[in-house]
């Protein structure tokens, strides 16, 4: 098929790989534009610029697309069908519309379960023992469209960081699998009644609440790893908590009970397996602790 692509982070990479060894015809890749990263600021390509390079591939990253000349630009590529792998920009009607096919979206989620920016985050968060990637049809809603696809990926004990890297790879096999003979997967309408919202995490959220209880918080991060990280301050020092498991133990929620640090929370308690002062490598317990002794009966914020 004549395909466009349109996708930005790392996510989104595996994807394109696998449509171009797939012998697609990629017309064109779609990415964010640059953006400045590193101490100097320089402005870096996205992952999905810089692996569209590396094929050899031509690639177009406009600000926006609601402008009409982009719009018949990408009319005019002739596409038999775009993909989407979190792109980054609103697609407006004339562009969701000009492929023969309209645009197929790779979502992470069983949708319509947490529909929106953060859906491998909010799985992990809420406890869902499974999540996986829809392959949908996508319209002006919010991952509204009809469902194509559905691979099931069990959650288990995954940070986020782990599953993104399943997911991705599962999707891309799932759009290859789509495309190969999209007569074969009929679209189904979405049930509204099950839609959950997935918005973006939000930088309060990734302060460790203690008064929770011991499972609730040790979900919290492994939702947040390894970005934006959950953290608790230590002696008014910030530190990110980056895996951690629940262990018995009581005590005032937020308060280190051994000198393991292991910390109260409302009920149970969590220790900590990585962790990360600021400005330092992630180290398991033992090394930060060997760098930054705790005391039982610290309390923490």
């Amino acid at each position: 098929m004549r395909i466009i692509f349109m996708g930005t982070p790392d996510f989104a990479v595996p994807a394109l790989r696998a449509l171009y060894e797939a012998r697609h015809d990629i017309a064109c890749v779609y990415t964010q534009p640059p953006r400045p990263a590193g101490r100097g600021k320089r402005l870096m390509p996205s992952p999905v610029q810089a692996e569209a390079e590396r094929l050899g591939l031509p690639v177009r990253s406009p600000v926006s697309l609601k402008n009409a000349d982009a719009q018949a630009e990408f009319a005019a590529l002739g596409a038999d069908v775009a993909v989407v792998a979190a792109y980054g920009l609103l697609l407006p009607q004339a562009v969701l519309d000009a492929p023969a096919h309209g645009c197929l979206n790779i979502h992470a989620s069983l949708l319509p379960r947490w529909r929106g920016a953060a859906p491998i985050h909010r799985a992990v968060m809420a406890g869902d023992a499974e999540t996986g990637v829809t392959i949908m049809q996508m319209e002006a809603g919010l991952d509204t469209g009809p469902m194509l696809h559905k691979v099931t990926v069990p959650v288990a004990h995954k940070t986020t960081g782990e599953l993104f890297g399943e997911l991705s790879a599962v999707g891309a096999a799932a759009m290859v699998e789509v495309l190969a003979d999209l007569p074969a997967f009929p679209p189904q309408v979405q049930d509204d009644s099950d839609a959950i919202y997935a918005p973006k995490i939000d930088k309060v959220e990734a302060k460790i609440d203690w008064a929770q209880d011991a499972a609730t918080v040790e979900r919290l991060v492994r939702g947040l790893a390894p970005f934006p990280g959950a953290w608790f301050e230590l002696e008014g020092e910030r530190v990110k908590l980056l895996l951690a498991e629940t262990v018995g133990g009581e005590g005032a929620p937020g308060t280190v009970i051994d000198n393991d640090l292991t910390i109260a929370c409302a009920s149970g308690a969590i220790r900590p397996l990585r962790l990360q002062r600021a400005g330092k490598p992630v180290l398991d317990r033992a090394d930060f602790l060997r760098g930054r002794a705790v005391a039982a009966g610290t309390c923490l914020s």
